[in-house]
């Protein structure tokens, strides 16, 4: 756990020497109080006088409220510090998740990710808020106090000693048996979340196949994991204050028979001296034991704590596999794309994604990719936006290695309409001008060039219009055509749209490719698409077939010479149309 701490800035070590500073004050005026005590002791045994008595009364009182001051100002350290620090470390994750190519967020579950970057820093903010105090001023109590007890009689010491060794492998043997079940915890959680986010996003699936109770049950399962292994945890740690408690009283007893005995062997000149140190030491063994009690709760912490601190760790060590070239603009070419013998394999995957991939897109051209599902159409266009690097080959934009470009230039070029077309929430013109500068005019022309503007128009606020969360106040079709307005917005080199014109009617479909080759012309196209009307006017259309091409050419060429293109085309051309 202590290696998230790394993280830490110089704000946070600031906090940190503050709250030390004042915890370490806070524990010298409490331990000074006890030693007025004696004195007070010895002083109403000899008659001493009320004077001296009632200054030795006002230091106690000057040191409690020294002692009260110092607790505030270390709680309030130690908040700030709970608090910016588990800020710092969500912003961390944040951004390095962002980072993260598809493989490393495919590789942590998106359900992980959000726990790690929610649920886990919760549990760091909780041990720094409420166990970073207890846990710095139990050894300083326990050695402070050990060190003014040293100087007394040994037969106390060596039986305090014996009782806090005692609580100390309890402790430890606590510790041992709850941290694997504080691990499982963590991985339970994570289960869980996976379980409710996959009922939440399928809740129409779900209804519509009347599958309540079969996810029912598989929430309850994930629930009863999770209890049970926090149960057993809990009840470990549970036994730790009812022994602490045990330990003191018992401590405290054996202290006073030691103490009886060593009276009743001590000549009268020594038994009031005996009884005074007596007094003292059970507050000071008293201190000790109540440290080791605060402990329970840090302990009940830590275990959780430092599993969460290893999953922080884990994403913030994982270092992109996409990493950024040089390169912030084209060296010559603009609007060319090149697969040069192009090889990819998923990570675990067993076979090739795809295999020995080589075509040529020129400036303007409309390139379209169809083939069956699972052929590798998508696979193709998330390598051009480099969400992966090829395996093998070379994917070449304008003239240059995709790797060669930062992330951010490369993707500037751009146009990118996804399969699965998302929506933020926000507005119309918001999801439209997402991450760019917001010109009002350039959102209606793209909204009206995405064939939108229809549906947009009788919106309440037009372009303003609100936008729910997922886009779940419009239509699959909408949210594609927001989705191809976005694309348009950004005035790319590229347009690449995957499978975007699946979810539109044949007329909203034609209508559209028509408005996008009038008003983008020059514009380099990619569609990965599953139906021939939608691709057939393309420049060049290429067929994939597991990975591979097998046909290459303008619609006519291949229904002569592509049996594959041709067996789609069957299934979904008229008899006027194939002949």
């Amino acid at each position: 756990m202590i290696r998230v701490f790394r993280h830490m800035t110089g704000k946070h070590v600031y906090y940190m020497l503050g709250l030390i500073i004042f915890i370490a004050a806070q524990v010298v005026m409490e331990l000074t109080v006890p030693d007025y005590m004696s004195d007070i002791t010895k002083l109403v045994n000899t008659s001493g006088s009320m004077e001296d008595i009632w200054a030795c009364g006002k230091m106690m009182i000057l040191f409690s409220v020294l002692a009260f001051v110092s607790s505030i100002i270390s709680k309030y350290y130690s908040s700030r510090l709970a608090a910016s620090f588990s800020q710092h470390l969500r912003s961390k994750i944040f951004h390095r998740v962002e980072a993260f190519s598809m493989e490393e967020i495919d590789r942590f579950s998106t359900a992980s990710l959000i726990t790690r970057s929610t649920n886990d820093c919760t549990q760091i903010q909780n041990v720094i808020s409420r166990g970073l105090n207890q846990l710095i001023r139990v050894p300083i109590m326990a050695g402070y106090a050990l060190f003014k007890i040293s100087t007394r009689y040994w037969q106390w010491l060596v039986f305090t000693a014996a009782a806090v060794s005692v609580l100390f492998v309890l402790l430890i043997f606590l510790i041992i048996y709850a941290h694997p079940r504080f691990r499982k915890m963590q991985r339970y959680t994570d289960n869980l979340n996976q379980v409710t986010r996959e009922n939440m996003t399928g809740m129409r699936v779900i209804r519509a196949y009347n599958a309540e109770n079969y996810e029912q049950n598989k929430f309850r399962k994930a629930n009863d994991e999770l209890t049970d292994n926090a149960l057993k945890a809990r009840r470990a740690m549970g036994l730790m204050q009812p022994a602490t408690r045990f330990i003191n009283n018992e401590m405290n007893v054996g202290i006073y028979c030691i103490g009886a005995f060593m009276i009743a062997s001590a000549g009268s000149a020594e038994q009031l001296e005996i009884f005074s140190e007596m007094v003292v030491f059970s507050t000071y063994a008293a201190r000790i034991v109540r440290a080791f009690m605060g402990l329970n709760m840090i302990f009940n912490m830590i275990p959780r704590a430092s599993v969460s601190a290893e999953r922080i760790n884990a994403i913030l060590d994982t270092e992109p596999s996409i990493t950024d070239g040089q390169l912030t603009r084209e060296k010559g070419e603009k609007g060319t794309l090149r697969f040069e013998n192009v090889s990819f394999t998923y990570p675990g995957a067993g076979s090739e994604a795809l295999s020995n991939i080589s075509f040529t897109a020129e400036k303007g051209q409309t390139v379209a990719f169809i083939g069956a599902t699972g052929s590798g159409k998508s696979t193709l266009t998330n390598l051009v936006m480099r969400f992966f690097d090829a395996t093998q080959g070379r994917v070449l934009v304008d003239g240059t290695d995709v790797r060669d470009y930062t992330q951010q230039a490369l993707r500037e070029k751009i146009g990118f309409a996804p399969q699965q077309a998302v929506l933020f929430t926000g507005t119309v013109r918001s999801n439209v001008s997402y991450a760019a500068e917001d010109v009002e005019e350039k959102v209606r022309d793209a909204v009206r060039i995405a064939q939108a503007e229809e549906f947009v128009s009788h919106m309440d606020g037009e372009i303003n219009a609100p936008i729910a969360r997922g886009g779940a106040n419009v239509s699959g079709g909408q949210k594609q055509r927001l989705s191809i307005a976005r694309a348009i917005y950004r005035e790319p080199e590229f347009y690449i749209f995957d499978d975007t014109f699946s979810a539109l009617d044949y007329k909203t479909d034609r209508i559209l490719r028509a408005a996008l080759k009038k008003e983008t012309a020059g514009v380099t196209t990619l569609i990965v698409a599953q139906r021939i009307g939608t691709i057939r006017d393309a420049d060049k259309i290429i067929v994939l077939d597991e990975g591979k091409i097998v046909g290459e050419g303008t619609h006519s060429e291949l229904m002569k010479n592509c049996e594959i293109y041709r067996e789609i085309a069957r299934t979904q051309l008229s008899q006027e149309e194939l002949g």
